[in-house]
């Protein structure tokens, strides 16, 4: 599959690069930084504008990489997590198809990543350049865990900051932050 990797490669690279312009300059009629804030905010995702530049910056990096081949299954991985993120916040509640704001469109590049990365890059590539054509299942499972660990990891920085903006500290919180709040100190 040497010439399918290379289209794989350069169209769903391409497909995030894409996105990540959008988010990142407003290029093709995408919201900019200042949109995908907005949307951050809507969605719990604070900080706003760190995760603004995180999401746009990861897709237009992260696809480039894919398009490229370099350091596939870690690009496939921060990709990865973008789509979780996106699937959690955004598509779940829609159900599956693309029609009705599904996740359908996620879950076909989530799919296309592994594949990607389980396949490799192939001959004509940066990791080819480098001795590595092909990263195999471990590859594919090792950037799903990485676009897991992501994804649970920005959710989780997000709640945590919104409830530090909200003044509670949650299970970081010491004696002194309870005293006078009418709540049991934390253990």
């Amino acid at each position: 599959m040497r010439i399918g990797s290379l289209i794989l490669r350069l169209v769903v690279g391409g497909v995030f690069v894409g996105h990540g312009l959008q988010k990142l300059t407003g290029a093709f009629d995408g919201p900019g930084l200042d949109g995908v804030e907005s949307m951050m905010e809507k969605t719990g995702m604070t900080p706003a504008a760190r995760n603004a530049r995180a999401v746009a910056l990861t897709e237009t990096a992260g696809g480039a990489a894919i398009a490229l081949g370099v350091a596939t299954p870690v690009a496939a991985g921060g990709l990865i997590s973008t789509m979780l993120v996106a699937i959690d916040k955004v598509h779940w509640r829609n159900g599956f198809w693309n029609t009705k704001g599904g996740w359908e469109f996620n879950a076909v590049l989530i799919a296309a990543l592994a594949a990607i990365v389980a396949d490799g890059p192939g001959r004509v590539s940066a990791d080819a350049a480098f001795g590595r054509r092909r990263w195999g299942p471990l590859g594919a499972l090792a950037a799903a865990g990485i676009g897991v660990a992501g994804a649970v990891g920005a959710v989780q920085l997000a709640k945590r900051a919104a409830a530090e903006a909200e003044g509670d500290h949650g299970a970081f919180s010491t004696a002194s932050d309870d005293a006078g709040s009418g709540r049991e100190p934390a253990l």
